[in-house]
């Protein structure tokens, strides 16, 4: 029976990846229906007393003015996907918005999200030709920002389509490596180029839509009053959706070993869908980071933490890539196993 349920949660997380990827296609985008009244779930949230003990998956399309609501929307059990959040008096654009959405599908806001920051985010690639173009569409319709796309020697020729997509969208940019040298030294070499271009929060996040472009915008209202954001799925109300359960196991075990050692303040130690502020990155060493692997996000919080950086963690549903292949591996889980002593008595 359990085994049938969690087939059942990973083909729904599929159908709403390849939902996302349907509406951002130029024959649906927002589809050319008449106007019509907003859908009878649909429901405003102005101020705390409006909101509700509890939320039901799917049960409702919300409007609220402000990400505080959102966030606590989704901490009573509120999809991310299906709460529009107000900006620049945008409430009528939202409210078409949400007449022409559909029952599951992740809500498409009418403009970007906008923010008082120059943001980059940094898209690290290797073979991700089949998920790049929809990827830099997706964050292009949530958040207003510039990406940076690192690829290391594709040699399926991601690295030829993004120099594409940046000669046909000024907001893309794109950094050549000769050849795949790990995901730490990627977003290194993003970093470097992002402080050097003055941007003042850099994203990070994968290029296959397990981190869901809708949740890019929380991040960012979020890091108004923390130096590091992280979208974690180890705290209330996050989640892990299409993975086995030795896979599930070996991450939950890196993060209960890793707070082990280095402590229990961070849930998601290596959790990449983050927020850096520029100002945090400016402090951090990054000559003298060590790791490479997916253990490049613990040294990247011990150091953040070391600065004294304010964390915030913000529940996320990863949903396992639906595109590629996945490049976790027991070699980069053994480094994170020899980093975190190193850390914690001589890093």
């Amino acid at each position: 029976m359990a085994r049938n349920e969690g087939s059942s949660a990973r083909q729904v997380a599929r159908r709403r990846r390849s939902r996302l990827r349907e509406l951002l296609s130029p024959d649906s985008e927002f589809r050319k229906s008449s106007w019509q009244a907003p859908p009878a779930a649909f429901r405003t949230v102005s101020d705390d007393s409006q909101l509700p003990r509890s939320v039901e998956p799917g049960e409702h399309l919300f409007l609220v003015p402000d990400f505080r609501l959102a966030e606590a929307l989704v901490a009573r059990g509120a999809d991310s996907s299906r709460i529009a959040v107000e900006q620049e008096g945008n409430a009528e654009a939202w409210i078409q918005a949400l007449a022409r959405s559909r029952p599951g599908d992740p809500l498409i806001p009418p403009e970007p999200y906008r923010f008082p920051w120059r943001i980059l985010v940094i898209l690290p690639t290797y073979n991700e030709r089949d998920n790049l173009g929809q990827m830099t569409k997706a964050i292009l319709r949530y958040l207003d920002a510039d990406i940076l796309v690192v690829d290391d020697g594709s040699p399926d020729g991601t690295g030829d389509l993004a120099d594409s997509l940046a000669a046909e969208n000024r907001r893309i940019k794109v950094l050549h490596r000769p050849a795949k040298e790990g995901l730490g030294k990627a977003y290194l070499a993003g970093f470097r180029q992002a402080l050097e271009e003055g941007y003042e929060r850099i994203f990070e996040t994968d290029c296959d839509f397990s981190h869901a472009p809708w949740d890019l915008p929380r991040l960012a209202a979020a890091s108004a009053e923390a130096d590091l954001v992280i979208g974690s799925r180890y705290v209330r109300g996050g989640s892990t959706e299409g993975w086995t359960a030795p896979r599930l196991a070996l991450s939950r075990g890196a993060n209960f070993y890793t707070r082990s050692w280095l402590g229990f303040g961070v849930h998601d130690w290596t959790a990449g869908f983050r927020c850096y502020h520029d100002t945090l990155l400016r402090k951090l060493d990054l000559d003298g980071i060590a790791a490479n692997g997916y253990s490049f996000q613990i040294e990247m919080t011990w150091r953040s933490l070391r600065e004294g950086a304010r964390i915030r963690e913000l529940p996320i549903r990863f949903v396992d890539r639906h595109a590629g292949r996945s490049k976790m591996d027991r070699r980069i889980a053994l480094e994170a196993v020899r980093l975190v002593p190193w850390l914690r008595f001589k890093g």
